[in-house]
């Protein structure tokens, strides 16, 4: 089984290593919209991807999109990285969802092919191999909460806003939101959400098990970010292999691993006989 595990992790050489400076003092990513930074001194191995595109409240357009994967790319083959957090450089807003003014300017195929793009941006989130923290200072909505969902774990201040909101528009949750919030809530829970469109302040989603932790926000917006830093420095001084390797047993824990042990269970439970597990 830790063999299997093993296997599929990727232990690349480093690739190129990320500046050690904050987004904030990052004078060289001016227009970008995805900037990626790493933190030095004691926070060294933490990673930031900092969502700043204000005029359109960090909303999924190609653009954004397109860095976002440039982004991941990027520090999915840095070995340095131990955990990654998601944040805004927009006050108020985590991720506002698809940018559904870009939305109206494509065709029914140019609609498809996108929601394909999100689909597997999400997918990478998730398959991220070290932890990744999302900091929600503000409305995360649609696909701004399909992102926060496909990180392994969610910070949110108190006051932010958060829903999978697209049935009040005559939609659907398109890039993984009725996949993962089964799983984080329940499916009873998560239908219920999804039907009424609900919008939940951060003390509530920490209520129902959506997010980790709730802190009150702070004059600056960012107290969500500040207490997923602070849990980013709680992992970092744990084995980077073992909490790796915890992070692909819970996932595919999730998703059914087929073990030989458990297609032998099955087996032997059709057959109407005992077991005979071999561990593997």
């Amino acid at each position: 089984m830790l063999r299997a595990l093993t296997s599929t992790l990727r232990f690349p050489r480093p690739w190129r290593p990320l500046e050690t400076r904050g987004c904030s003092s990052n004078p060289g990513a001016a227009g970008r919209e995805i900037q990626v930074c790493a933190l030095a001194g004691p926070d060294r191995g933490i990673a930031e991807i900092l969502m700043n595109r204000p005029s359109a409240r960090n909303a999924l357009g190609n653009v954004f999109v397109s860095q976002l994967l440039e982004a991941l790319a990027q520090l999915r083959e840095d070995q340095q990285v131990r955990v990654l957090i998601f944040r805004s450089g927009v006050k108020g807003v985590f991720c506002a969802g698809a940018d559904l003014k870009e939305r109206e300017q494509m065709s029914e195929t140019e609609v498809g092919v996108f929601v394909q793009r999100l689909r597997g941006l999400m997918t990478e989130i998730a398959a991220f191999p070290a932890p990744t923290i999302a900091a929600v200072d503000g409305f995360a909505l649609g696909g701004g909460l399909e992102l926060a969902l496909a990180c392994d774990l969610r910070v949110a201040a108190s006051s932010a806003v958060m829903g999978l909101i697209e049935t009040t528009r005559g939609l659907l949750p398109g890039a993984g939101g009725t996949q993962r919030l089964p799983r984080c809530l329940g499916v009873a829970l998560a239908k219920e959400l999804i039907f009424t469109g609900r919008r939940l302040s951060g003390a509530q989603a920490q209520a129902l098990g959506l997010v980790n932790h709730a802190v009150a926000q702070n004059e600056e917006g960012n107290a969500a970010y500040h207490r997923a830093r602070a849990l980013a420095q709680e992992i970092l001084p744990q084995a980077p292999i073992a909490v790796r390797l915890s992070k692909v047993a819970i996932d595919r824990g999730i998703e059914n691993i087929p073990t030989r042990d458990r297609l032998e269970g099955m087996a032997a439970f059709r057959e109407k006989r005992l077991p005979r597990f071999v561990g593997e």
